[in-house]
């Protein structure tokens, strides 16, 4: 029985999401580089996460085109479509890959994405990085035609510091469109958007900030704290300044006090970390943590089903402020 939860609006639009998404990058099936970064899915296993997500009360999800080249985003469709969801009863956000690109290809390339996640509209279409051969006014006007033409509805990016989101901004502004999402890495390991101005500029615009890797690859968790041997099996992120044993060392206060309120709560880690994200800066943050399997799933929704008091909130705030 699917749960019923709080929504909100994702920054100035009618969209009205869920706190928590799903992101779907681990959906690549190997399908290319980006898509290496994780084993491959079986359908089966991606239908249950879906459907476990939906019935635990999320409506959204995130895919991109460079996951997989449009692999995720088909196999997304397919599960959505083989649990029975219908164009509209769900919101779904895809993203245009800028590499060694133009603006113009926005327009030539929007057929392939609405091919991959057909018959399922891109409610929210994002400008992956700010690393195309174009400027942001270009990329921006490219958006606002695909918005004026209704073959997405709103427009997001991906990645961009606070002058390149307000760039974008001013830019969808003069077609009297808003900018309404700018997603970026966030969590309590990982707090720079705090400092470097784009939370301040995104709460100034009204923009919401969509936060990837929210349980910063698994390290907010405290698994690879309490048993180190993990560390072997993890790949490249083992090599990482955060995973190596001074990086553990500087985590260790802000994961400890995350323990003691999953057992203050009766929840887990993950739950306790992805709650402080989607709770201490009102409702401009929102996650899209990703799920291999059915119980990350579980995790993920059950996030949404309690909220930390005021005083756990500025807690975790203060044991983390290290990482802004």
């Amino acid at each position: 029985m699917k749960q019923t939860l709080p929504l909100r609006s994702l920054g100035r639009s009618n969209l009205m999401i869920t706190p928590i998404g799903l992101g779907c990058w681990q959906f690549s099936k190997q399908q290319n580089m980006a898509g290496k970064f994780w084993p491959t899915i079986e359908n089966n296993t991606i239908n249950s996460i879906v459907k476990t997500s939906l019935e635990g009360g999320i409506n959204w999800f995130d895919t991109a085109e460079v996951y997989g080249n449009g692999a995720s985003e088909r196999a997304l469709s397919d599960a959505l479509a083989t649990v029975g969801k219908k164009p509209g009863e769900i919101m779904l956000a895809t993203k245009w890959w800028p590499m060694f690109r133009t603006a113009s290809n926005i327009t030539k390339t929007i057929n392939a994405r609405l091919n991959a996640l057909k018959p399922y509209p891109i409610d929210l279409y994002q400008v992956h990085q700010p690393w195309g051969f174009s400027n942001e006014k270009a990329e921006m006007d490219a958006m606002a035609r695909l918005v004026k033409e209704s073959r997405i509805r709103y427009v997001g990016v991906s990645n961009f510091s606070a002058s390149q989101m307000r760039s974008a901004w001013e830019a969808l502004q003069k077609h009297g469109i808003n900018l309404v999402s700018n997603q970026v890495r966030y969590s309590l390991l990982d707090r720079k958007i705090e400092s470097n101005g784009i939370l301040q500029t995104a709460k100034e615009l009204g923009i919401s900030i969509i936060a990837y890797s929210p349980l910063a690859q698994g390290l907010v968790t405290g698994k690879f704290h309490d048993n180190p041997k993990l560390l072997k099996n993890i790949g490249m992120r083992k090599y990482t300044p955060q995973f190596k044993p001074a990086g553990l060392e500087k985590s260790r206060p802000v994961i400890k006090c995350v323990q003691e309120l999953a057992k203050k709560y009766d929840v887990t880690t993950s739950q306790i970390a992805l709650n402080w994200l989607i709770n201490f800066h009102g409702e401009t943050v929102v996650a899209i943590p990703g799920a291999t399997k059915e119980s990350h799933a579980n995790e993920n929704t059950g996030a949404m089903t309690f909220t930390l008091s005021a005083e756990d909130l500025a807690m975790l705030d203060n044991k983390s402020s290290i990482f802004r």
